[in-house]
């Protein structure tokens, strides 16, 4: 059930800033299980009773918005030209497909190979040199199909590779998102509290609002990160394994981890790996210097490709979060660690 969710997440365009589809469809699917608010920013704040009434405030997190495009321009002859909204890599973005947030298609265009200069032939283009062909033929015509603003996805079929991988476009962090709808419908042993923030891809905008709200005493973040277990890569690069359980962190570009809260995770004694590596950051960085600090553990998704429109995860991983996450919000809900 929880891998079908999945599926329906990641199928929902949530660019930063249009998180509001998504946002119904969470709503729609917790609201009967727990007292759900939007906030003014757009964050989905939610309160799970629980069977008793804990030691410390914890509040998990998960980002509904992902990486996309925006609209910032158009040219005479009916080319859009645009801006990464979040960190997508050139390279990842050249001859995709995309559809804005009005069911327009497009491509996102490159000069073609057989008129790059040899100089031009060694590096990737610049970010600016990209357009989206989306069939104008002028200015006009174009500004009759999409607006200034309009957001657009990579477009992506959502398919599993092999018996146990799935592939699609918004693993980060609809995985997150899905493990939290689970925790907020099942049975709950302590209150706590469910956040959906927005805007986490350019900046944990939505995050340091909620947490200001809330003000908990610990918090879990349920994340995707980065899995470089590719051919080629040395062992200590590859940050974290696809099978090899969620991923915790330590420390990365953002966040220096609660060690009470990173030692009492991996005493658990549940299916887990360490991250290596000190890289990426996500919603913690905001999180943990809210009001007078808080403490926080990330749990994450190993994933290949991320940020582009074909993410790749194994399903057992993911399986494996959300027992994780039920219990160490046990553990620190009931006093024990922080």
């Amino acid at each position: 059930m929880m891998r079908e969710l999945l599926k329906k997440l990641c199928a929902i365009p949530a660019v930063s800033g249009r998180e509001d589809a998504l946002r119904d469809f969470i709503i729609k699917e917790v609201s009967p299980f727990a007292d759900c608010k939007t906030d003014k920013n757009g964050n989905l704040i939610c309160f799970k009773k629980g069977r008793k009434s804990p030691e410390k405030k914890v509040m998990l997190d998960a980002h509904m918005d992902e990486v996309g495009i925006i609209a910032a321009a158009f040219t005479s002859d009916g080319f859009v030209k645009f801006t990464a909204v979040g960190g997508i890599d050139v390279a990842v973005m050249m001859g995709r497909s995309v559809i804005f947030e009005n069911g327009v298609r497009g491509v996102i265009g490159v000069k073609p190979v057989h008129l790059l200069s040899a100089e031009e032939k060694k590096k990737l283009p610049d970010k600016d040199t990209l357009y989206i062909d989306i069939g104008a033929t002028d200015k006009a015509e174009a500004e009759r199909l999409i607006n200034l603003g309009d957001t657009a996805v990579f477009e992506s079929e959502i398919t599993l590779l092999g018996e146990n991988k799935i592939k699609a476009r918004a693993l980060d962090d609809r995985a997150g998102v899905a493990i939290l709808i689970s925790l907020l419908k099942n049975d709950a042993e302590y209150d706590f509290y469910g956040v959906f923030s927005i805007a986490e891809e350019v900046g944990c905008r939505g995050a340091k609002t909620a947490t200001y709200a809330i003000n908990p005493d610990a918090a879990i973040i349920l994340e995707s990160t980065t899995a470089a277990d590719l051919h080629g890569a040395s062992e200590e690069n590859t940050v974290c394994c696809l099978g090899d359980g969620p991923a915790v962190s330590f420390m990365d570009g953002g966040t220096l981890y609660d060690r009470r809260m990173f030692d009492a995770v991996k005493a658990l004694g549940l299916k887990m790996q360490v991250k290596r590596m000190v890289s990426g950051s996500n919603d913690s960085s905001a999180i943990h210097l809210t009001r007078d600090g808080v403490p926080t553990i990330t749990i994450s998704l190993p994933t290949r490709y991320i940020h582009s429109p074909s993410s790749i995860a194994d399903l057992r991983d993911f399986d494996d979060m959300l027992p994780l996450a039920l219990a160490m919000l046990e553990k620190v809900a009931s006093g024990q660690v922080v």
